[in-house]
This record gives structure tokens, sequence and C-alpha cells, in this order.
């Protein structure tokens, strides 16, 4: 398998996934999780471990709001 078949997971501040190049560097604001493979692999791993697909700051704002 080529480099250019290989995917990483990459993260943002928000805690979004998303799939990228595994030979390039991530776009800025992104970062690697660790997990990189084929695209399949990729998207198994992303659907595995982001299950709550809101944005952070929503998901702490509904969490400040419940607790007023």
């Amino acid at each position: 398998m080529s480099t250019s078949e290989l995917f990483a997971v990459v993260v943002n501040d928000e805690e979004q996934h998303s799939l990228w190049p595994a030979d390039a560097d991530p776009p800025a604001g992104w970062r690697p999780s660790g997990f990189t493979g084929t695209k399949d692999e990729c998207v198994a791993h992303i659907d595995e471990v982001w299950t709550d697909i809101r944005p952070l700051s929503l998901r702490r704002r509904l969490v400040h709001e419940a607790g007023q």
C-alpha cells in the first residue's frame, strides 16, 4: 500500500473528526488523533470514537444551561 492510500484521522478544537492524507500536514486548526489507516479503516474508527457529533462548544453550552 502506498502512502497516498493512507489517511490520518484529524481532530479540531471542537472535537470534530475528519480524514486527511497521511503524508501531508493537517490544515491549520487540526491535529492528528494518532490513528492512520485506509479510508475505510479511518471511517470505521471515526464511527466508533465520535459518537456525539455536536461541536464541543455546543455540548458545553447545553450542560451549562441545564445546570442553571
